[in-house]
């Protein structure tokens, strides 16, 4: 009883930390104005570490109270701004953790890390891609048609570039948050290779491919929104 009890203290102060990492992740690291509604941020990385770590499950509550401290402070989106960035967030981060901790021969391997964040970015695309068409014309102003014309040029890359740079994040900062938290014993040691930050071969390959995969997602950030909102005028309600 007593290390139930333990286990379960230590998930939810894991939980309160994370949340309150991935809110001054998306307060610090945000970059508002992109198409005139749209923000680029990062929590989304933060709050997937913390769903492969605990669940799925915490994940999705997470990124609601993310959500809502985002739309009390910062956000000018409202309670519609808010439903999309937990959706968003949710999405990302449930079906990386689904995949890596539930997922059949990929259990708590690399692999199965890569497959759920494949299956993250693909979910999370698609889903605000919907969104955007039967969310976006309600608080914006904006006609259906409008945002669907705006689905190539802006909402696609978008998505598309914000996932990608989430996912690398996520291969970056997993195993040393990992590794952090054992030796602080807020979570359960495992064997001493994944207790050790030592460079394994498959490690370097994974850091190498991350750091490569997100230079690439900043490259295309900046090339492709690089004005906020130079190629495109700003919402004006109707």
């Amino acid at each position: 009883m007593k290390n139930q009890s333990m286990n379960r203290l230590n998930r939810l102060t894991l939980a309160a930390m994370f949340t309150a990492f991935a809110y001054i992740v998306m307060f610090v690291l945000r970059i508002p104005g992109i198409g005139g509604f749209l923000t680029f941020d990062l929590k989304d990385a933060v709050i997937t570490v913390a769903a492969l770590l605990l669940g799925p499950i915490s994940g999705v509550v997470i990124s609601l109270l993310v959500a809502l401290l985002e739309m009390i402070t910062v956000s000018g989106t409202g309670h519609w701004g808010a439903l999309m960035n937990f959706a968003s967030s949710a999405v990302f981060a449930a079906c990386a953790s689904a995949v890596y901790l539930h997922a059949p021969r990929l259990k708590k391997k690399v692999s199965g890390a890569w497959c759920g964040l494949g299956l993250s970015i693909l979910a999370m695309t698609v889903t605000m891609l919907g969104m955007n068409l039967l969310i976006t014309p309600i608080y914006s102003g904006l006609s259906v048609e409008a945002v669907a014309d705006m689905l190539v040029p802006l909402l696609l890359p978008f998505n598309l570039i914000k996932a990608l740079l989430n996912a690398s994040m996520v291969m970056l900062l997993y195993k040393p948050v990992t590794v952090a938290l054992r030796r602080s014993r807020l979570i359960a040691r495992s064997d001493e290779s994944t207790d050790s930050l030592r460079l394994s071969r498959l490690s370097i390959v994974v850091f190498c491919v991350s750091v490569v995969l997100a230079a690439v997602c900043v490259f295309l950030l900046i090339r492709v929104f690089g004005g906020h909102v130079e190629f495109f005028s700003p919402i004006q309600p109707k």
